[in-house]
Parts: C-alpha cells; structure tokens; sequence
C-alpha cells in the first residue's frame, strides 16, 4: 500500500519554526518529484516546494524563498519541510504529494496523484 504520512504540525508563535515530516512507503520513489503544499480555510490548495528524489534538487513558491528548506532523507525514505521565520499568514493544512518527475517542476497539484492526509499549522501573531 503506497502511503504518505506527514508529522510534525502544531501552533507556534510569529518568527518561529516547525519542521514537517512526510513518510514515504509502499514503493520506491527514485523517478518521483516529492512536493509540499498547504491550504488555508477558503483558499485552493497551494504549492509551496517540491524535491526531486533521485538528486535532491529544490523548487520553490516564491512566498516562502529563502524561509523553508525541503530536503530528503534516503535511508528514512522521509521528506522533510523545515520552517523558519513563519508568518501568520503560513498557516495552513501542510500536505505531502508525489508526481511521477517529467520534464518540469510540478508544481500544480493536478499532476500529484499521491498524497498525504495532511497536518496542520498554525502560527499566532
């Protein structure tokens, strides 16, 4: 059974940091691009990074450049999102998705079709 789980949300205060975790079984997922996106009440579901498995390459939403930090980890076939310097307005369900890897970055989530159950952040101001 392919699964994604995703760990790690919780509440925490403007300018701190979080780092989500996103577990990757029932397959290999080397020609994969492993994705993170988020989705505030009311709003569609955003891209935030995408990583791809096989050389650790990093895309990035430009709202969150230079703050958050995708990164893999092979052994643990785990994916993290660290989070640093968060907003309020970063507060969202954080979701976990896998793209087969084509010729571009996906960074829609029409072209993920695994995803996680997601976890939810929450930054106070």
């Amino acid at each position: 059974q392919v699964q994604l789980v995703e760990s790690g949300g919780g509440l925490v205060q403007a300018g701190g940091s979080l780092r989500l975790s996103c577990a990757a079984s029932g397959r290999t997922f080397i020609s994969y691009a492993m994705g993170w996106f988020r989705q505030a009440p009311g709003k569609e579901r955003e891209f935030v990074a995408a990583i791809r498995w096989s050389v650790g390459s990093t895309y990035y939403a430009d709202s969150v450049k230079g703050r958050f930090t995708i990164s893999r980890d092979n052994a643990k076939n785990t994916v993290y999102l660290q989070m640093n310097s968060l907003k309020p307005e970063d507060t969202a369900v954080y979701y976990c998705a896998a793209a087969p890897w084509g010729s571009r970055w996906p960074n829609e989530p029409h072209e993920y079709n695994i995803w996680g159950q997601g976890t939810q952040v929450t930054v106070s101001s």
